[in-house]
């Protein structure tokens, strides 16, 4: 009940803002002044509160996307260092005399680790030759289509869409 007294004098002594004297009326006006200083100040610094909340969650997420492009570029160089071996495997597969299921097997769980980290084989026999996709190392006299890949002489590869190695091809001419 006492607040509500205080609030009726202060609207009181407002309304009545004749009869106060000019101290009072210079300590009200210094008061209302201060009031909206510290309002702007709160409005300022929820703004900048805001400003420094988006500034993080952006840097949060640049740091994430940076991460996984090192993460990718370490699988990358990865990858590319695992291929000759894939190229030997396949050799080794190709010359040997008998069928031999065990290394058919280590290439098949290499391949599908390797798929699951974004590589693909490029399918290019019978395929038109494109210098993005292949590299020609012999050209064939042929009466087939022009620019056609005959056969392949070393695999190419993509990783998550992009080429990774070009494939070495015999092409038509």
């Amino acid at each position: 009940m006492t607040e509500e007294k205080g609030d009726q004098e202060v609207k009181y002594e407002e309304e009545n803002n004749e009869s106060l004297s000019v101290d009072v009326k210079k300590k009200l006006e210094k008061l209302k002044e201060e009031l909206k200083q510290c309002q702007q100040e709160k409005h300022d610094n929820l703004t900048g509160w805001q400003r420094a909340q988006a500034d993080f969650i952006n840097y949060r997420r640049r740091q994430e996307e940076q991460m996984s492009e090192w993460s990718k570029m370490f699988g990358e160089g990865l990858i590319r260092d695992i291929l000759p071996v894939l190229d030997t495997l396949d050799a080794s597969i190709a010359h040997s005399e008998q069928k031999d299921k065990g290394l058919e097997m280590v290439r098949s769980q290499l391949i599908k680790t390797l798929s699951g980290h974004g590589l693909a084989e490029m399918k290019v026999v019978g395929e038109k030759f494109d210098h993005n996709l292949h590299e020609a190392v012999e050209t064939i006299e042929s009466k087939d289509s022009e620019g056609q890949v005959l056969e392949e002489v070393q695999k190419g590869y993509l990783l998550n869409g992009k080429v990774l190695r070009t494939a070495k091809v015999k092409v038509t001419k």
